[in-house]
């Protein structure tokens, strides 16, 4: 057993240790949210399009390139989380971040704007596989739908301040006006930075590299000191982990279970719910649709988008903090079926009122774009890093989501690039193209998700695996026993 200890500069109280969790899934969020909707503002901005003299095809190029290098780091992420750890991982994701934006912010040519943009969807892509998993694997299940719902939640921070700079330098009326959002980027990062010094790494990571001094050492503090809570968690995890480690699978076997295949198929296909229901639309392109719509403006274009991004901030941050309210299944379909609605209703509206002079009409369709942000955020933003981990078993988890991200980041990739070209060719019918998209979504939701709200990581097994969660629960019942020297054990067991 290693004798080492975790960091003088982690937190020894409960809440304290909890807030700096928590502030990981914030300024992880804001740096990814700052990134993916800062190409939104970029490409109403014209000193941006100006400078690079962009096309549609130029134009879908820069903004979808990220996900190019996200989809690129993403198959590897996992195997580097379980390697070196879910900290170090989202500390070298920061660092790419960084390194990328200052790429990008110093851009001569739309080459060394692409490479930029690459680097940081790498970083991206790493952070997202890394930060989640390290949130969900430490935080206790009372706070861990707040602390992964705010994940996402405030990616709407990110959004804020991305629409807000580029508000802002679009007034100095420079050429290069569009470099200064770029190398904000490194803000984020160096934040991120700092409050990792403050936390620990996973415990069920150090468990299974053998590092149980520091993972007891962790759970007491987040336990609040509770001996006979610490003792049941701890064997817990060790004893699921000792089990899967037992049966000695490859990762090619342990994927190709049954109940892996169909934890992997939840996951992977929520990658579609988060990115193609219509969200990323109006997250890349609401330029477009405010056209469409009838505004025209550069300027009241962004002027919109930072209304737009703060009313989403304000929904997504309220919808985390009553996220295990409603069962994960029910709020997922109650989401999407409201964004069913507002979709068709917009794509009508648009129609309509899209080349006509009708104030009223107008209004109303920008109107429905913020009741749309509203039903999305509301229901599918807690959700976004907060169902991938719990339904994944540890075994499967830091690899499940690399593929998560790499799902999500094709999604976004072909978002990126087709949205334009769907929306020039055919206009407002694209809208309810995506909305019939969606109907399918709520149908594959309504029939095969399971809840999980409520369960440990380790009792969700009971979902997928219900032998291994016998063996587990009767192994820890009598370890158990034989450490507290008592006849019976806490019930949760």
């Amino acid at each position: 057993m290693s004798s080492r200890k975790i960091s003088r500069l982690v937190p020894r109280d409960q809440k304290w240790l909890i807030v700096c969790l928590i502030a990981v899934s914030v300024v992880d969020s804001v740096l990814v949210g700052f990134d993916s909707s800062l190409m939104g503002s970029l490409n109403v901005m014209p000193t941006y399009s100006n400078y690079f003299t962009l096309t549609t095809t130029t134009k879908s190029l820069n903004t979808a390139i990220s996900y190019v290098g996200g989809a690129a780091m993403s198959p590897f992420a996992g195997f580097l989380a379980d390697w070196r750890g879910r900290r170090e991982c989202v500390y070298w994701s920061a660092l790419l971040a960084l390194i990328g934006g200052v790429i990008q912010g110093s851009a001569q040519n739309i080459g060394m704007f692409i490479a930029g943009r690459c680097v940081v969807g790498a970083g991206m892509g790493l952070a997202q596989t890394a930060a989640p998993t390290l949130v969900a694997e430490t935080t206790p299940v009372k706070y861990r739908g707040f602390a992964l719902g705010l994940y996402y939640a405030c990616w709407g921070v990110g959004t804020l301040l991305a629409a807000g700079v580029c508000y802002a330098t679009q007034s100095l009326n420079s050429t290069y006006a569009w470099r200064i959002p770029s190398l904000l980027q490194a803000v984020p990062s160096l934040v991120c930075f700092g409050i990792l010094q403050f936390v620990p790494e996973s415990p069920r990571w150090l468990i299974s590299h053998d590092r149980h001094e520091e993972a007891q050492e962790i759970l007491g503090i987040l336990n609040g000191g509770q001996h006979d809570e610490v003792l049941v968690q701890y064997h817990e995890i060790a004893d699921t982990i000792a089990f899967e480690k037992e049966h000695n699978l490859s990762m090619v076997q342990a994927l190709s279970k049954k109940s892996n295949r169909k934890r992997l198929l939840l996951t992977t296909t929520f990658s579609a719910i988060v990115m193609l229901p219509g969200t990323n639309i109006i997250t890349f392109y609401f330029g477009d649709m405010l056209q469409g719509a009838g505004i025209r403006d550069p300027n009241t274009q962004l002027q919109i988008n930072v209304i737009l991004a703060s009313w989403s901030l304000v929904i997504a941050v309220v919808s985390s903090w009553y996220a295990d309210r409603l069962g994960r299944r029910w709020l997922c379909s109650a989401s999407l079926a409201l964004q069913i609605a507002f979709i068709f209703i917009f794509g009508g509206l648009t129609k309509v009122y899209g080349n006509s002079t009708d104030t009223s009409g107008i209004y109303g369709t920008i109107a429905v774009i913020f009741l749309y942000n509203a039903a999305y955020n509301w229901g599918i933003t807690p959700l976004t890093v907060l169902y991938p981990p719990e339904v994944l078993s540890f075994e499967i988890r830091s690899v499940g989501m690399g593929f998560y991200t790499f799902t999500t980041k094709c999604c976004g990739l072909l978002v990126a690039m087709a949205v334009p070209f769907g929306l020039e060719a055919i206009g407002w019918k694209f809208y309810m193209v995506n909305g019939c998209f969606d109907v399918l979504m709520l149908l594959f939701v309504f029939s095969t998700w399971v809840e999980t709200r409520g369960l440990s990581l380790e009792e969700v097994d009971s979902l997928f695996d219900k032998e291994k969660r016998a063996i587990v629960a009767e192994q820890v019942k009598e370890e158990t026993k034989i450490e507290l020297g008592q006849s019976t054990v806490v019930s949760k067991v």
